[in-house]
């Protein structure tokens, strides 16, 4: 196991009716931006607990984050928290809404332009949030990152900081009992890939990190059907919530490589042809495997074993049987795992090699071996 530093700062309220908890957590006397995305928490009763809890506390609400938190958007919260001067963040929503609260935190503290702060500039400062979770998917709500979508750009531009760690979380599993369909499957995705590319990478003598890794994914296959057959088993949504936590709140990835490139690659395609985060990621990550199944040969092996159940037949057959398992997981969440089937065909993929030779991602992978020549081939499978 390689040597690591692990803090995580985020309190983390877990269960039915801990909402009533918020008055109790912000500082007294604050002044609150409370964010959020449409209009889904008015109809499931999230607003009415959360209005309840926040009695007494000036609010400004602001409405209208994007599932891919665009930048424009950001900029108008920003000037209304400057305008009711605002000194805490409460973000109401999944990864996106987190994501585009945390950019909006560290900018209130920035007096330049706060497009620096997505394109290298240090995060020095931020007013203090934390985050009511209504859709488990990606871990925003105990970790200190964020992804914003530049649309003029055509980019999306991550961003982190230890300041941006959520002071505390509220996970309350009855607040996703109303997501459609399409929200269940994506939120299971994007936690089982986030697994993934911090386990299936090369053996670093971490079985406790191994073990971990798997059970989350275990847990994933056999509860993501669940929640697609009964959206409100309390106990389903609770497990996959918390799991969809565990996958990005940084103990995971301690002490072992790590492999973002299906992220990264994903992003591209986000930018580009607005597919949803998770579709990218299950489109990429099957052809990712299938291309590197080489370097990530022992790892691929043991998932098959462990994750899979598959021990029968000679060591390629049971890591065809392995990628094929996972493209099939991805199928019963209702999320497509080819390009082909958004609509999409071979002419994509020179605009996201060009996108990611742009933004320098031309070393990505464990071993930073994955290059424009090798993305070119991961895209040629996903098709």
């Amino acid at each position: 196991m390689r040597n690591f530093s692990f803090h995580n700062p985020t309190k983390i309220h877990f269960g039915e009716g801990q909402i009533a908890k918020l008055g109790k957590e912000i500082p007294p006397g604050s002044r609150v931006l409370v964010t959020h995305g449409g209009g889904s928490i008015f109809q499931n009763g999230v607003w009415a607990q959360v209005e309840a809890a926040l009695a007494g506390f000036a609010v400004s609400r602001f409405a209208g984050i994007e599932a891919n938190p665009q930048f424009d958007t950001l900029v108008r919260a920003v000037e209304q928290a400057k305008r009711e001067q605002c000194d805490f963040i409460l973000a109401i929503g999944g990864g996106s809404v987190i994501d585009g609260s945390k950019f909006i935190a560290a900018a209130l503290c920035y007096a330049g332009d706060p497009l620096d702060l997505l394109t290298g500039t240090r995060i020095k400062a931020a007013v203090p949030l934390a985050c009511v979770l209504t859709l488990a998917a990606t871990g925003s709500e105990s970790n200190p990152h964020g992804v914003v979508t530049h649309v003029a750009r055509q980019e999306k531009l991550p961003f982190s900081s230890a300041l941006l760690y959520p002071r505390f979380a509220i996970l309350d599993p009855r607040t996703t009992f109303s997501l459609p369909a399409r929200q269940i499957g994506n939120g299971v995705v994007d936690a089982f890939v986030h697994t993934i590319e911090q386990y299936l990478t090369y053996p670093a003598d971490a079985p406790l990190q191994d073990r971990y890794a798997e059970g989350l994914l275990q847990t994933l296959i056999e509860e993501g059907p669940k929640a697609l057959a009964d959206p409100e088993d309390y106990a389903v949504r609770a497990n996959l919530m918390w799991c969809a936590t565990q996958a990005l709140n940084g103990l995971l990835g301690c002490g072992v490589p790590q492999d973002w490139a299906t992220h990264m690659i994903g992003h591209e395609l986000t930018a580009l042809y607005h597919l949803d985060h998770a579709q990218t990621l299950a489109v990429v990550l099957p052809a990712l495997l299938a291309e590197r199944r080489a370097a990530k040969r022992a790892k691929l092996l043991q998932y098959a074993e462990r994750v899979w159940h598959l021990r029968d037949g000679d060591e390629d057959a049971r890591i065809d049987a392995a990628i094929a398992a996972t493209q099939g997981f991805f199928s019963r969440m209702g999320v497509p795992t080819t390009l082909s089937e958004h609509g999409l065909d071979a002419e994509v993929i020179p605009q996201v090699l060009a996108q990611l030779q742009r933004h320098q991602m031309t070393s990505l992978g464990e071993g930073r071996d994955i290059d424009l020549e090798v993305s070119e081939r991961i895209l040629l499978r996903a098709l």
